[in-house]
């Protein structure tokens, strides 16, 4: 059952029906205010962070699902009824969603009443539009009433929800005209409040959410929609809300427009007050002067659509197949711009709360992320390098509010280190900027230990050799990539976590395959990078080291058929033939792959034969097999899912590409093809029963082989898939990579694939890249031509600003 389609034209996702089998949703904003919006217009709204700036609530885990948003009541006589369906889920006449690149547009009609309301953030404001047109389709005059519903957050969303003996006496809010504010611990230690504002005159309000609501009512039925009257009440503690009220009055065939405004205001401390205990609104009222006519308001919908237009010109694919045309010129990379912003911390399967932004997380997602924005890219890369610890190693995490690690999870994640070498080379590649290099950079955000950035890559690189095992592997630490493989853990307490609980490395012999192969790919990129800047001696030092690493893996880390995962705290192997379960794991054989280590013995292609003989399914490679049947103490966490289930022998989409990558360092381009479209979303439409989550973005994690459900999606969105697919399919398959000192072209495909143009702009030029087979080869570039002239070499240079050129590949 298909529950929407793709209009590739207007570059929307268009739902058809509300009850789609998980809440479908998109994110909205791109800088510093965010909404996630689900298709019944569930969600909320933070300025930066999720959990110390929270300005609506929202009840994850709840029944029904997705509890809580911009929620709308119509009372016409005696229906009453909501234009996303929920909360009130009155059967409605018509129904769309139209989830489009930062912008939701939710249509309702009951009895002849359509209600179009188009939510958005404009660039640049801290405030969610929400554009409301009111139609009267019927031939009778329309007499109904109109609720806004918005219930505020106490901004902390971790305190909003456990410390109600003081909760639930702070509610503070002020009450002007058509604009309800929330100003809760405002006179004290915040210099922020929010409002929410229409931009017409109302016939009433509510902020009190018991006067509002009843005591013992649900969202789907409000005792003053039920009686069809607001309370105008005010709210003293308790829980603040804000919600308009409305009689309105429609001939047929008219329409009335309404304009809602949900803000986030901060001013100075010297700047607070109007007068004693009232807020000073300036920056309010400006920011509702802005939007205050719909001409205003199409005009920002209009510089977002151009904003996303130029975006998406950057890199465009041209194929005869229209489902990978969509994927990398539409939803994949908008997939990777929300995954940049938001890293995991604020999903509807990560609550904004626990998590802030990864440090390994951030910097793999720059590189489905640097090519739209280089700068922001850039501003992200020092952020990240400053949380780092002086001896390479990092905290964990770190808020984006105050960009400080978080002490929550901390840090000792051995891979965490060589991520680094990825981002910072992965934009320098695609902006030609070796200046961050020279940027002074803080140690735990202290200035005064503050080095260059080429600084932190040398000690990124040295942490991996200072922290090596018995066999000469690195030692894994707290975990490597697989936050749940946790060989220094040892837990029986059900009540900690196995990321955060003692990590016990004091003699410790727990080994990492996958940091191996992940130190030798940036390893490379790390003396390639040094040989660019003239450090021929730091070169050297570094390529002895990767050298060494090459061999220990081949020594000690080969089972044959396959690359072990790693060896455990007594130096026993995980991920054998030797085990009982869990004998073999994508990561060491994706990583070990991309690193060729082994490649002319054989070692790589027998490596990804077994993938493909023991982790490969119809939806996508397992993360291990056998799964795990019963727990395993010195394994942690991975064994404690269910069989089939995220770590314990799910689809761990994330990791699938460094399969596809792995694939075309040994020309197997079909097979590459094959695993790229097992996970890519848009050609899971069929599926959409199973799959459960959205068809037009990757999820985390897909039920493995051993699941009750295989096939099964969970945890969408926010995942290291969308920038690492993008990668993928960009640049190793299609072939297009940016590199120092031009593009490189290097595509490697399946042998039926004919022809495809990819247009790309880089620093500043413009390149038609058209790519011709006709040998039927899945690898190889027997000529290349920049302009009508012959080129010796598969690295198109950098050309003027400004330029368009013509690149003609011929493989063979």
């Amino acid at each position: 059952m298909k529950y929407g389609f793709f209009d590739d034209e207007r570059r929307e996702y268009v739902i058809t029906q509300p009850n789609t089998p998980f809440p479908w949703i998109n994110y909205l904003g791109n800088e510093d205010f965010f909404s996630l919006v689900s298709n019944t217009a569930g969600g909320y709204s933070f300025y930066k962070d999720a959990k110390f700036r929270r300005l609506n609530r929202y009840r994850y885990n709840n029944v029904p699902m997705d509890s809580g948003g911009r929620y709308f009541y119509i009372k016409d006589n005696d229906t009453i009824w909501s234009p996303g369906w929920k909360p009130v889920k009155t059967e409605l006449d018509k129904y769309e969603c139209r989830h489009g690149l930062s912008y939701t547009k939710i249509t309702g009609e009951k009895n002849g009443l359509e209600s179009e309301v188009t939510l958005f953030i404009p660039l640049g404001n801290w405030c969610e539009i929400q554009k409301m047109k009111l139609t009267n389709k019927s031939e009778e005059v329309k007499k109904f009433k109109l609720f806004s519903y918005n219930e505020w957050c106490l901004w902390n969303a971790e305190d909003d929800q456990n410390n109600l003996q003081r909760n639930l006496s702070t509610g503070e809010v002020e009450i002007d005209g058509s604009t309800l504010y929330h100003k809760t611990e405002y006179k004290e230690r915040r210099n922020h409040f929010a409002f929410y504002h229409v931009n017409a005159d109302i016939d009433g309000y509510d902020t009190d959410r018991e006067s509002f609501m009843g005591l013992y009512n649900e969202a789907s039925g409000p005792q003053a929609v039920l009686d069809g009257s607001p309370r105008n009440s005010e709210a003293h503690g308790w829980s603040p809300i804000a919600s308009h009220y409305f009689e309105i009055e429609l001939q047929p065939g008219e329409s009335k427009d309404l304009i809602f405004v949900l803000g986030y205001v901060e001013n100075a401390e010297d700047d607070k007050w109007e007068s004693k205990g009232v807020i000073n609104k300036t920056k309010a009222k400006a920011q509702i002067a802005k939007f205050d006519t719909v001409e205003k308001v199409d005009a920002a919908l209009e510089e977002l659509a151009a904003y996303w237009e130029n975006l998406l010109s950057i890199i465009t694919l041209d194929h005869e197949d229209d489902k990978l045309n969509r994927m990398v010129n539409i939803w994949n990379q908008y997939q990777c711009m929300v995954t940049f912003n938001m890293s995991r911390s604020a999903s509807f399967f990560e609550v904004g709360i626990g998590r802030g932004m990864g440090f390994r997380d951030s910097n793999q997602d720059l590189i489905g992320f640097v090519h739209q924005v280089p700068e922001r890219a850039r501003e992200r890369i020092i952020d990240i390098a400053s949380t780092q610890f002086p001896d390479g190693g990092c905290y964990h995490q770190y808020q984006p509010l105050t960009k400080r690690g978080n002490d929550a999870i901390g840090g000792g994640f051995n891979d965490d280190p060589m991520w680094l070498i990825l981002g910072t080379i992965s934009y320098i590649k695609e902006s030609g900027d070796f200046s961050i290099l020279d940027e002074l950079v803080p140690f735990d955000n202290d200035e005064s230990l503050a080095q260059p950035l080429f600084n932190h890559l040398t000690i990124s690189f040295n942490h991996v050799i200072n922290n090596l095992g018995p066999n000469g592997l690195p030692l894994i630490g707290r975990a490597d990539w697989n936050d749940c493989l946790n060989l220094n853990c040892f837990s029986t307490n059900p009540n900690e976590s196995f990321q955060t609980t003692e990590n016990n490395t004091e003699g410790s012999k727990a080994e990492s395959l996958m940091i191996a192969g992940l130190f030798v790919v940036y390893g490379n990129d790390y003396i390639d990078l040094c040989k660019q800047l003239g450090k021929t001696e730091e070169a050297g030092r570094a390529q002895k080291a990767v050298d060494e690493m090459k061999e220990a893996v081949k020594a000690k880390g080969w089972d044959g058929e396959w690359f072990l995962r790693a060896y455990d705290f007594h130096g026993n192997k995980v991920g054998s033939d030797e085990n009982e379960e869990g004998k073999i794991f994508i990561e060491s054989q994706g990583w070990c792959s991309m690193a060729e280590i082994g490649i002319e013995e054989g070692m790589v292609e027998k490596s990804l034969n077994s993938v493909k003989e023991r982790l490969n399914t119809p939806y996508g490679i397992v993360l291990n097999n056998p799964a795990f049947s019963k727990y395993m103490i010195e394994y942690g966490e991975i064994s404690t899912y269910p069989a089939g289930y995220k770590e314990n022998a799910g689809i761990f989409c994330h990791n699938n590409p460094w399969i596809i990558i792995g694939e075309t360092k040994i020309g197997r381009g079909k097979e590459a093809w094959n695993y790229f479209k097992q996970i890519c979303p848009s050609y899971l439409e069929e599926v959409q029963e199973l799959h459960k989550v959205e068809p037009y973005v990757y999820c985390q994690m897909i039920a493995g082989k051993d699941a009750y459900k295989p096939g099964e999606g969970k945890n969408s969105w926010l995942s290291g898939t969308a920038a690492w697919n993008f990668y993928a399919v960009v640049q190793y398959i299609l072939g297009i990579q940016p590199d120092y000192n031009g593009i490189k072209i290097d595509p490697c495909i399946p042998e039926e694939w004919k022809n495809y143009t990819v247009n790309r702009k880089f620093r500043g030029a413009n390149y038609q890249i058209e790519v011709e087979n006709p040998e039927g080869v899945s690898k190889g570039v027997k000529e290349l031509w920049l302009n009508d002239q012959k080129l010796d070499t598969n690295i198109v240079p950098v050309m003027d600003k400004g330029t368009c050129n013509k690149v003609k590949v011929v493989m063979g």
